[in-house]
Order: C-alpha cells, then structure tokens, then sequence
C-alpha cells in the first residue's frame, strides 16, 4: 500500500491541528509534509494526497511578497501532473467574517489540480453550511471538506469523521 501524502499549511494552528486529526484517522498510511519547505519531488512521491490549507484573502495571493506558506508553495502544485494521482482536500475558513468568500483558496486549488489532471474525491454538500458565496463550490457541491474552527468548532469532529469515511475507499483504505 503507497503511503497518503498530507500537505498542509500553515504550521501551528488549526489547519495544523486539523492536519495531525487526519493523520491520526489514516494511522501509519499517512505522512504529514509542512507545504513551508515542500517541493515538486514532496508532491511526485505520492499516488495519494490530502491537502490542508487556510483560506486567505485575495490580497495575499496577489502579493509579490507574500510569506504565506501556501503562496510560496502554490507555484509547486502547479508544476506536477496529477494524472493518476488521487487528491482530496480539507480547508479552513470563517463563514461569518468572510461570507462572501467563504473557504475560497479551496476552490482554486481544487480547480488547479483538475487543470492538471487531478482526480479529486471527497466533495461536500453545501447544506448546513451558512455562506453567501464560496469559490469552493463546483458543481452544486464544496470540492472538499470546508472546517470553521472560529465559529462552529463543535462540527469539526463530526464533519471530519463523515468526510474521512467517504474518501477512505478512494484511498485504498
């Protein structure tokens, strides 16, 4: 069995924490990889991936000098082709503070990595989930898992568990 590749960024901090709960789930079938230092070699070494990002405003990504983790490894992701690479993705956000573009930078992963023959599993129902608007939702549903761990971390656990359930057998697992 090919290991699970966990990328995730930022260290420390929910998306961290969240990342370890993953980790956790798939036991010795997952490795956790920092995106801080992550490489295209990091991302070609697996068949399997789980990425773990934050969702940040657009002014971060437009930066030219952004420290972001995620920026600096976005050019990476770009950089492989996922074909026969099997991808889900988890994001966090604030759905009162950023209505309006709620788990966004999940969406344009999302859309990255099917631009680069991706096939991504593990989407999720827009229902009970408060939002105005969301890049994330493609086709009717969030191309992964959206986590609030501002404002509903009561959800968390239950929403992870459904989530991981769903793409286990995508994963060989």
């Amino acid at each position: 069995m090919s290991k699970i590749g966990i990328f995730f960024g930022p260290l420390k901090g929910s998306t961290n924490k969240v990342a370890e709960k993953v980790k956790t789930a798939l036991g010795d079938a997952a490795v956790l990889v920092p995106v801080k230092n992550a490489t295209v070699a990091d991302l070609e070494k697996f068949d399997k991936i789980i990425f773990g990002i934050s969702t940040v405003g657009k002014d971060t990504w437009d930066s030219e000098f952004s420290s972001n983790e995620w920026a600096k490894f976005l050019p990476e992701i770009s950089k492989v082709d996922y074909t026969g690479k099997t991808v889900a993705i988890f994001g966090l956000g604030d759905h009162i503070t950023y209505t309006q573009n709620f788990v966004d930078f999940m969406g344009s992963l999302g859309k990255e990595l099917i631009n680069n023959n991706a096939n991504v599993v593990g989407k999720v129902s827009t229902e009970g989930y408060e939002f105005d608007a969301s890049e994330a939702v493609i086709d009717g549903q969030f191309i992964g898992l959206p986590l609030d761990e501002d404002f509903e971390p009561e959800l968390t656990e239950e929403r992870l568990s459904s989530w991981l359930q769903k793409i286990k057998p995508e994963f060989g697992l």
